[in-house]
């Protein structure tokens, strides 16, 4: 991670600037990245660094400024399902600690499980569950990271909720607030396994993010999640699940997702 972290620290040192908010970008909302004062740099640049193999996933990091903060943002994240464990998953959070982050904005695309929800909507995750079965924590503890039994009683912070629906608000965007379900992936659910996820207390589910906040939370990061849903769970329409769907409608919400990361990025 040193390694890593001191690259990082000498391609950004003319700028001028320690970022302090990290973001995740993830499927099909790279544009953000777009907004970001500063430079690029690929992932497979970066010694230590994995690149992600998945459509809608660049692959840069980015350490610039927006709304006059200093931000450090993955376009684009590693996935489980694409053959990388868990301590791989959240290297560039554990990364983006060394360099001197105390924020983290995670951000995905999800699909539906709340009937009410429609594709295009925009959710603030209160809280997850870990379906995985695993964890980016096992094995020997860092601890110059954290501590071995991290409490997650607010893995979401509570002021970044309030923030970020403050800023909704200003927005006149329709935000939605739930609990997000992550798996394994890289197939789509089945209609009983969403019936499942319901009866447990989810709204959207994912392949991804929950690795990332867990390892974000040991490190003593304070989190904001986000979920562009972007597609109903299987067997709430009659319709069969595609990655293009994803992609599309990720397209459609940008706008409204990069307008609200900028104002709670303004905001906190």
């Amino acid at each position: 991670m040193n390694n890593s972290a001191d690259y990082i620290n000498q391609k950004i040192a003319p700028l001028g600037i320690k970022p302090d908010i990290g973001i995740i970008l993830g499927s099909g909302l790279g544009q953000l990245a777009n907004e970001i004062d500063g430079i690029k740099i690929p992932y497979a640049e970066i010694p230590g660094f994995k690149t992600s193999t998945i459509q809608g996933h660049a692959g840069n990091l980015i350490v610039g400024t927006l709304n006059s903060k200093s931000i450090i943002a993955m376009q684009g994240r590693l996935h489980y399902y694409e053959g990388h464990t868990f301590q791989e998953i959240v290297y560039p959070v554990r990364v983006m600690k060394l360099l001197g982050v105390k924020t983290l904005i995670v951000t995905n695309a999800a699909g539906g499980i709340n009937k009410s929800f429609t594709p295009g909507d925009l959710m603030i995750i209160e809280d997850h569950i870990n379906l995985t079965g695993n964890n980016p924590l096992i094995g020997p503890n860092i601890d110059s990271l954290g501590v071995r039994f991290p409490d997650m009683s607010e893995a979401y912070s509570k002021n970044f909720i309030d923030i970020a629906e403050q800023s909704a608000k200003k927005l006149g965007i329709n935000l939605r607030k739930g609990v997000y379900i992550a798996v394994t992936g890289p197939s789509y659910e089945t209609p009983a396994e969403i019936r499942m996820f319901r009866s447990l207390g989810a709204e959207a589910v994912g392949m991804s993010t929950v690795p990332e906040v867990i390892a974000a939370r040991h490190a003593g990061m304070d989190i904001l999640g986000i979920s562009c849903i972007t597609n109903m769970a299987c067997g709430i329409l009659d319709q069969p699940l595609c990655h293009e769907e994803v992609i599309q409608v990720t397209k459609k919400v940008e706008k409204d997702f990069v307008a609200l990361v900028k104002e709670v990025v303004k905001a906190i």
